[in-house]
């Protein structure tokens, strides 16, 4: 670093002909002292701005070190995908029977028929294990599927829905899913986010970053959204003529700014994760663009997630993406398909459902058959389902209203028992009813295969015990035991 540049921005003599590693560590305070608060959080003895025990590292054994969370938003449904219902089709077209309990729908079509699925059905696998026409690529993995029947929650439209789903609530104000495993577990690869988010398209899914968001925890735990297309991470590249000592050096001022308006705004953690955003941001500069470089993939793996295909390409492109993610070490990965309620079917679910399946269907039979070939499977969690199922009860004649009260979601990988369903919903799937699993057992269950107990990992806020489970759930053992 030039030493006039040093004296204009304030750094001490001694520290001029220091190299990146040694700049990021003593660049001002708050970079030093992030890069420190990184490296103690590596052993597990961080305490960021009073946290009681920051990455609190595992509690029990884990089966997984990652997660990918396929995220169908809208909601696919359940009785056209992995429930059949042959009741509901001898039904079709009759009201619903006074024996079953009615729900609230959000459109409000009470008295509309029950409606059929016209889907053709087959058992696949050793396991047997059902799922419809509309998924023939996924079909072929079942044995690695544990397909939970019998999920429900209280998200009747889709902004509670994704809510519940991400956050463990309805309405906003906590932390994410994704944010609460890179609090618990830190990162493998300090040179990447812990938390990574990748959309199919330019849209903003319901809530937006909310959905990725840490609410009253530091903001340093927040997801990292990557864009969609060849890009998805903009801005690596530093402009023509900027040299690493000339951005060191405005980096060393800028952290200089930041740590004296920290310093009179005590308690922000926006700013710590803005500055520690800096810090990452200049790591991902040297290695970020050879974890998204897909031409180091070869075509054969690419032909695999269909990026050789118009419908496929995107989600393809996105599925592979993630698996480069965990492989160097991301922690939680969430993929949006359909981003913007695409899954939502309230009329002619044929066309809506048939789009939509054969989009994500062969990337994510890809994404599975490339964890397992690859050894990654066993410790990387994968979780398909979107916000509820739909209803079994008609909507606008060809359409299907949500149905949070009954829907399927399915894990694989990272110590699940593959092969297998668990509980159930009626004979005709509106309600769960057998082993019913609410979003706060998903999350628990997804935590407990993380080596994370969701009533130990603690997070104090306004002198209260806040935990991401809203103090329930629990993990449903049957995904590891059958």
């Amino acid at each position: 670093m030039p030493s006039t540049v040093c004296q204009q921005f304030g750094v001490p003599h001694h520290e001029q002909m220091m190299d990146r590693r040694q700049a990021l560590l003593r660049a001002g305070a708050g970079f030093g002292s992030l890069a420190l608060a990184w490296m103690l959080a590596r052993e597990g003895r961080a305490d960021h701005g009073g946290l009681v025990e920051s990455n609190q590292m595992a509690h029990i054994a884990p089966r997984a070190k990652n997660v990918i969370f396929l995220f169908m938003e809208g909601g696919p449904s359940h009785i056209d995908l992995f429930d059949p219902k042959p009741t509901l089709n001898k039904l079709h077209g009759q009201p619903l029977p006074s024996s079953f309990k009615k729900v609230i729908l959000a459109m409000g079509e009470g008295k509309a028929p029950l409606y059929g699925s016209p889907r053709k059905w087959k058992q696949h696998g050793e396991s047997g294990l059902w799922v419809s026409d509309w998924l023939p690529h996924i079909a072929e993995h079942a044995d690695d599927l544990a397909v939970v029947r019998s999920c429900y929650g209280e998200g009747i439209n889709h902004a509670g829905g994704v809510c519940l789903m991400n956050t463990g609530a309805i309405i906003g104000g906590r932390p994410s899913l994704g944010s609460w495993v890179n609090y618990g577990l830190g990162t493998e690869n300090e040179n990447l986010p812990a938390f990574v988010v990748l959309q199919d398209n330019n849209g903003t899914p319901v809530n937006g970053p909310r959905n990725w968001g840490t609410a009253f925890m530091p903001a340093v735990y927040q997801g990292t959204r990557f864009h969609p297309g060849e890009t998805p991470i903009r801005n690596l590249e530093n402009p023509d003529g900027v040299t690493d000592n000339r951005q060191l050096s405005k980096l060393a001022y800028l952290s200089r700014m930041n740590s004296d308006f920290a310093g009179e705004h005590p308690g922000q953690s926006e700013l710590d994760a803005r500055i520690k955003s800096y810090e990452l941001a200049f790591r991902m500069q040297e290695h970020a663009p050879e974890a998204i470089d897909l031409t180091q993939e070869t075509e054969e793996t690419k032909q695999l997630y269909g990026m050789d295909e118009k419908e496929t390409e995107t989600f393809g492109r996105n599925c592979l993406l993630a698996r480069r993610m965990v492989e160097r070490g991301v922690r939680f990965v969430q993929l949006y398909h359909g981003t913007g309620s695409k899954w939502d079917a309230h009329s002619n679910i044929e066309k809506n459902h048939g789009t939509n399946c054969r989009s994500s269907d062969k990337p994510v039979a890809g994404l599975l058959a490339d964890l397992k070939r690859r050894g990654l499977l066993d410790q990387t969690l994968v979780v398909w389902g979107g916000e509820f199922g739909r209803t079994p009860m008609s909507e606008q004649g060809n359409g299907r209203d949500h149905n949070p009260s009954g829907f399927t979601m399915w894990f694989a990988g990272g110590g699940v028992r593959g092969g297998q369903t668990i509980g159930s919903t009626d004979e005709i799937g509106l309600h769960a009813v057998e082993d019913r699993m609410h979003v706060h057992d998903l999350h628990a269950s997804i935590l407990y295969l993380m080596g994370l107990d969701n009533m130990k990992l603690t997070y104090f806020h306004k002198g209260r015990p806040e935990r991401p489970t809203v103090n329930e759930g629990g993990m449903n053992m049957k995904l590891v035991t059958g």
